[in-house]
């Protein structure tokens, strides 16, 4: 080859380089003078093509390369959201792809950021104002409010503007995925800024966030003694479920095999067929009658102490565990200061207290979504009939309610759509159901059928709406290799009917239409 030739290629290959090197500096400098309100760009990361490791998270191999920006936002003197936007240098969809927080935030989810990416989106997330912990912003409302509404929306108007610089025009769509706080966000972007997003995913949403954790009190009071004496093991909880489960599976529609519910509200919890324990020999296989009194409390669920108005809904009939929820007192904490204590909450005057102040800040309650339909926008929503945590009940009133606002089940969903999961825990695990994309794994297909994202996007793109989802049951959470078995679900309050043949296959079960409601509703004062 001639050396002046291979010398030209060598200095057009350096002048690319140091093109692409001036283009991508260019632009990191766009960035970092985009004139945001309120808003710093506090760093900017180019992450190579090849294996990655996200801050406390596990090692991704060939991960796409990526330019990772962190922003802070201050629409208030005291705020302080923290946020992270990360875009796909090569495989961009075209898309935006808000990702939801859990519990009181506080923190960065950058499992979501990498899973969104490695889906092609440009994927944003943001700490919801409450690091370094939410514990820690007693006496801050503006924070309260940040969590509550603001931070997401902020996350997603600047995340928007920095997306916009990097590939010099804007996302086509914008998506949102959430569960549980992440619900709570989602739903709170519909009902608030529903110009934010074209579609929206809400999966067990504590969108009645002040009576949700009132739900917390009223089992622990109902579990644990004054002295803090639990009356009703972990082991008891999974046997009395088990019976019960056993007795309603004739009733229910899913296979006879289950060992799961696909829809509880045919079921009543009957204390009476419970086997009794005689005198004070308490063994595993029997309930004593403190254990008894603890159960029938927890399934009457929290109520005014003074008028007996039902606050939020009871204990789900399915639900196997009683967890631990000191660490769910924080908005009582931002009320009533750091020495908190539960067992001294009134379910009436305090109640009122904390909805006067926290209420209109933390509670997305509103039914009416007229406009985000009005703007085109499309809500899927799901929870696990297994779900302790945030019952299934609150997620299914508060979707009859929006049912009722739009006059009618088929003008909701043209544009909502609910789905029970049978048998899943808290946004995912649980002994049946449990995994569907919703915390946008790559361990299923990536099509309409089994992945709930593909699927919403096929909805807001391609009109073409998500009439059944297939989703999987993995053998103890393994998402690799070890599938159970699969299920179809449909939109509420279709439900899959098992008509015989193997029942580890979708092909076993059709739809089946059920009716409206059937869960106890608090009162009207409780769903604001």
């Amino acid at each position: 080859m001639n050396h002046s030739f291979i010398v030209f290629l060598i200095c057009l290959c350096i002048g690319s380089l140091s093109a692409y090197t001036q283009t991508t500096h260019d632009t990191e400098q766009e960035i970092r003078n985009l004139n945001l309100p309120g808003v710093t760009i506090t760093e900017i990361e180019n992450i190579p093509q090849g294996n990655y490791t996200p801050k406390g998270g596990k090692m991704i191999p060939n991960f796409p390369a990526t330019l990772r920006v962190a922003f802070t936002a201050k629409p208030t003197p005291d705020s302080e959201i923290k946020n992270e936007v990360w875009l796909p240098k090569d495989n961009w969809n075209g898309r935006f792809l808000g990702t939801g927080n859990g519990g009181g935030g506080s923190w960065l989810i950058y499992g979501s950021l990498a899973s969104g990416v490695l889906r092609g989106f440009a994927t944003a997330n943001t700490d919801m104002g409450t690091s370094p912990g939410a514990n820690e912003i007693i006496g801050h409302p503006e924070k309260w409010a940040d969590f509550g509404y603001r931070s997401t929306h902020e996350m997603t108007v600047s995340a928007k503007a920095i997306l916009k610089v990097y590939y010099k025009k804007p996302a086509h769509h914008s998506y949102f995925v959430g569960c549980s706080t992440g619900g709570q966000q989602a739903l709170m972007e519909a009902q608030r800024f529903p110009e934010d997003y074209n579609g929206i995913i809400a999966g067990a949403p504590a969108n009645n966030r002040t009576h949700l954790h009132t739900y917390f009190i009223w089992n622990s009071k109902a579990v644990f003694d004054a002295a803090g004496k639990q009356l009703i093991s972990k082991n008891k909880m999974a046997f009395f479920s088990k019976l019960v489960t056993r007795n309603c599976t004739i009733k229910d529609v899913g296979s006879p095999g289950d060992n799961f519910l696909t829809d509880p509200r045919v079921c009543n919890v009957d204390f009476s067929i419970l086997p009794r324990c005689p005198g004070e020999n308490v063994t595993d296989s029997c309930f004593s009658s403190e254990e008894i009194t603890a159960l029938e409390k927890l399934f009457t669920g929290p109520v005014n102490s003074r008028t007996s108005e039902r606050i939020y809904t009871p204990y789900p009939i399915g639900g196997t565990q009683l967890d631990e929820t000191n660490y769910q007192y924080y908005p009582f904490r931002w009320v009533f200061g750091k020495d908190f204590d539960y067992r001294n909450f009134d379910f009436d005057k305090d109640m009122a207290k904390v909805d006067s102040i926290l209420g209109p800040l933390l509670n997305a309650n509103n039914p009416d979504l007229e406009p985000m339909k009005k703007n085109g926008g499309k809500i899927l929503m799901y929870t696990g009939t297994s779900d302790q945590l945030v019952p299934y009940q609150d997620a299914l009133n508060y979707y009859d309610r929006v049912i009722q606002a739009q006059h009618g089940l088929k003008q909701t969903q043209d544009f909502f759509r609910f789905y029970l999961i049978p048998g899943m825990g808290h946004c995912g695990g649980g002994a049946g159901l449990n995994e569907f994309g919703q915390g946008l794994s790559l361990n299923i297909p990536q099509d309409g059928e089994h992945d709930v994202l593909t699927s919403m996007v096929n909805w807001v793109e391609k009109n073409i709406p998500p009439d059944k989802l297939i989703v999987t049951a993995f053998y103890c959470c393994d998402t690799v290799n070890k599938i159970h078995f699969q299920r179809p679900v449909y939109p509420y309050p279709s439900f899959p009917l098992y008509y015989g043949g193997n029942p580890d296959s979708p092909s076993s079960y059709k739809e089946a239409d059920h009716p409206l409601g059937g869960i106890p509703v608090p009162d009207q004062k409780y769903l604001k």
